[in-house]
C-alpha cells in the first residue's frame, strides 16, 4: 500500500528536494498494525527504516529473568531510531516494538536509506538529530532506574499516563514495566499513595484523587 505525499508529515523528508520526495513515495510502502500487534522484535533483522505516520509504538526490552522495561515510545511524525541503529550495525533488534494503538508505518528500503544518508544533508541531519535525542532519552531512563526514587518516578509516570484524564487503565505489572522495576515494588508504593488519598484503585484501573499532591511528589528530590 502506498500513501501519497507522506513525506510532508516528517521534518527530515519534507525538507528534501521535490524529485527526491517523489522517489521516496515511489519506493516506500505503508504497513498497518492493530493495537497490541508486534511491529518488530528480537527475531527480526531490519531491512527498512520505519516512519510512523499514525499512532504510537512502545519500545521495550526484556531481561533474562522476564522483567520488562519501557525504553521509549515512537509517536506519529517520528522515525524509529532503534531501527536506524540496527540497520547501521547490520544487527537484529534487541528490543520489541508493540503497537500501543492502531498504527500506520511507512517502510523505506535500506538501499534507499543508505543512498539518502550519503547524498542528502537534510535527510542525514534529520536521522542523526533523532538518534541523538533518543540517546539522551535512554540515558535519562538509565539514570532514573539507577538513581531515581521510585515514589517520585511513579508519581510522575501516573500523571503522564493520565494526561488530562483522572483514570488510568493499567495493571501494576504494566506500570512496573514502564519504570523498570518489580510489580511488588509498584504495588507497595501505590498502596501508600492510596492510604494518603492521592489515588484510588480497582482491578486494572487507577483513579487520581489528588493531582496536586502527585505533582508535588513528582517534583520532590
Amino acid at each position: 500500500m502506498q500513501i501519497a505525499d507522506w513525506t510532508a508529515h516528517f521534518q527530515g523528508t519534507r525538507a528534501l528536494p521535490d524529485a527526491t520526495r517523489t522517489r521516496l513515495e515511489r519506493v516506500s510502502h505503508a504497513q498497518t498494525y492493530k493495537k497490541g500487534q508486534e511491529v518488530f522484535g528480537p527475531a527480526n533483522l531490519p531491512d527498512s527504516l520505519l516512519f510512523l505516520l499514525k499512532g504510537t509504538i512502545r519500545v521495550s526490552q526484556s531481561s533474562d529473568n522476564g522483567r520488562d522495561i519501557v525504553l521509549y515510545r515512537v509517536d506519529a511524525g517520528e522515525s524509529c531510531v532503534l531501527t536506524t541503529a540496527c540497520m547501521l550495525a547490520e544487527e537484529a533488534y534487541n528490543a520489541e516494538g508493540i503497537a500501543e494503538t492502531d498504527v500506520t508505518v511507512i517502510q523505506l528500503p535500506k538501499s534507499t536509506f543508505d543512498q539518502l544518508v550519503a547524498e542528502e544533508p537534510a535527510f542525514r541531519s534529520f536521522v542523526f538529530a533523532a538518534y541523538s535525542r533518543r540517546l539522551i532519552d535512554l540515558l535519562r531512563v538509565v539514570d532514573d532506574v539507577a538513581f531515581g526514587r521510585i515514589d517520585v518516578r511513579l508519581a510522575d509516570r501516573l500523571l503522564t499516563l493520565a494526561g488530562a484524564d483522572s483514570e488510568i487503565a493499567a495493571t501494576h505489572q504494566q506500570i512496573a514495566s514502564e519504570l523498570g522495576t518489580a510489580r511488588e515494588v509498584i504495588s507497595r508504593v501505590l498502596h501508600d499513595f492510596q492510604k494518603r488519598e492521592m489515588i484510588s484503585q480497582s482491578r486494572g484501573r487507577i483513579t487520581i484523587l489528588n493531582r496536586a499532591a502527585l505533582r508535588a511528589m513528582a517534583a520532590s528530590v
